[in-house]
């Protein structure tokens, strides 16, 4: 059986780097660390590793949340490796959510960018839509001199923290927030799709079910998703990564799931660090060793250009890491 990422979580030291108490607006904003716990969402909760990793995952989110508030950000550096993604991601929901609330044209987001989540870009703009979900406010451009494309991985973030707090409509009744533009609606079903990974718990029957009750039409954005998640959080045995696979061919979009793993690679791989979970992944969702697929995503965000800017853009670098993909698979 292959590595979820709980070995590598309960191998390292458990204890949370201490935090200042947060004072002012700052207080009333920060999170209760008990949000972490997933039994208080109406989530499947399985037994095995993945309700672990995943509450981990969410821990790390929380207290890069608080830290922002605390204005001690730096103190994420201090989460064992494999937890800083997503302890950037909080910290940029709380930038966001700041720099909304003071209308200072996200300076805060912007200097978290420059500084300490320099490595975590992918995961820092998650959390900036994340920010604006918690607001419920759309989610736009953000910090004025962001990275032209990868700001739209914002959408996805709101899309996943609005499905958290709305579960039983997002998942069960397949609505769509009157917030979003027909624009928006593919990026936030990535979000949708990564949240899926975490309310079946990684149970690869469990999620096709679910997204084979959407219509075909969202398919493929919540199949991306699912492999973003699955690779960048992990949760699953290798024999389900595999089963997942089918599952992702039998619908039609085995290269959405390849694409997503592909990005999620990509973004570990800048932060200098890959999980155990994340090099098992990349062979079974990706059909490739991590550096090369990482490489279609890096090669192919180079392709669309430094001008490249709007949601079509974004939407067309998926499309071409997708052709990667099935150009390598072809013979």
């Amino acid at each position: 059986m292959g590595d979820t990422g709980t070995t590598s979580f309960l191998d390292q030291d458990r204890t949370e780097p201490t935090l200042s108490p947060a004072r002012g607006l700052r207080r009333w904003l920060a999170r209760d660390p008990r949000e972490f716990d997933l039994s208080r969402r109406r989530f499947r909760l399985r037994r095995g590793a993945a309700r672990v990793v995943f509450e981990e995952a969410e821990k790390a989110y929380v207290f890069g949340f608080n830290a922002v508030m605390s204005r001690e950000p730096g103190k994420v550096d201090e989460l064992p490796a494999e937890r800083r993604g997503h302890g950037y991601e909080g910290a940029a929901a709380a930038c966001t959510m700041l720099d909304l609330l003071t209308l200072n044209r996200g300076r805060r987001l912007h200097e978290l960018l420059i500084g300490h989540a320099q490595q975590h870009r992918y995961s820092a703009y998650l959390g900036a839509g994340r920010g604006y979900a918690l607001l419920r406010l759309r989610p736009v451009r953000g910090a004025r001199r962001t990275h032209p494309l990868l700001r739209w991985l914002a959408v996805d973030g709101f899309g996943f923290q609005w499905s958290l707090s709305r579960a039983d409509r997002m998942v069960g009744e397949r609505t769509m927030p009157d917030l979003l533009s027909r624009a928006h609606c593919a990026l936030f079903d990535q979000g949708l799709g990564r949240l899926l990974w975490y309310h079946d718990c990684a149970s690869p029957d469990d999620v096709a079910a679910r997204i084979g009750a959407f219509p075909a039409g969202r398919r493929g954005d919540l199949w991306s998703g699912v492999g973003f998640a699955a690779t960048g959080t992990g949760g699953a045995e290798a024999d389900e990564l595999w089963w997942l696979t089918e599952h992702a061919g039998a619908d039609g979009f085995r290269a959405h799931l390849a694409q997503g793993c592909a990005f999620a690679v990509a973004a570990r791989l800048r932060t200098g660090t890959l999980p155990d979970h994340v090099a098992q992944a990349a062979p079974i969702l990706a059909g490739a060793q991590p550096d090369e697929a990482a490489g279609w995503a890096e090669r192919e965000l180079a392709a669309v250009g430094h001008e490249a800017h709007t949601h079509e853009d974004f939407q067309r670098w998926q499309a071409q890491t997708r052709r990667a993909w099935t150009r390598r698979h072809r013979h």
